[in-house]
């Protein structure tokens, strides 16, 4: 059965419900909390399907990459934006990184400080070798 999130318009409650289709729009709901049917459904986040590709081409400017080999905290800061967009957990190395880049340090301190970073990654950038 879907799920319906609602909030109860006297206490503010917000809760879900399970109802299924056919008693979708048939069935009272009524607030757990205060027992109000005074509610209103909730609409939830919609998120549109776009390919990783075209996700990368939307979140970069190529005016924004000027300049970046000399600032790094904008390149940590767009590195972290990347990382976001493309939703996946990218490891604790790729946040220490941005990490540092965002506190301005440069990359190749960076290098020296954590020379293995990086090491396991193959050609494709999936991590086996």
């Amino acid at each position: 059965m879907p799920t319906y999130d609602y909030r109860c318009c006297n206490c503010q409650e917000r809760f879900e419900i399970f109802i299924s289709y056919e008693d979708y729009g048939k069935k009272d709901v009524a607030c757990p909390a205060c027992h109000s049917e005074n509610v209103q459904r909730r609409i939830g986040k919609i998120r549109l399907a776009k390919s990783e590709d075209r996700r990368i081409e939307d979140m970069v400017d190529p005016s924004q990459l000027d300049g970046l080999e000399d600032d790094p905290k904008a390149l940590g800061r767009l590195m972290r934006k990347m990382g976001a967009e493309l939703g996946e957990d990218a490891g604790p190395e790729f946040d220490e990184v941005v990490s540092r880049l965002e506190k301005g340090q440069s990359p190749e301190d960076i290098e020296r400080e954590l020379p293995d970073i990086g090491e396991g990654v193959n050609n494709t950038g999936d991590g086996m070798d």
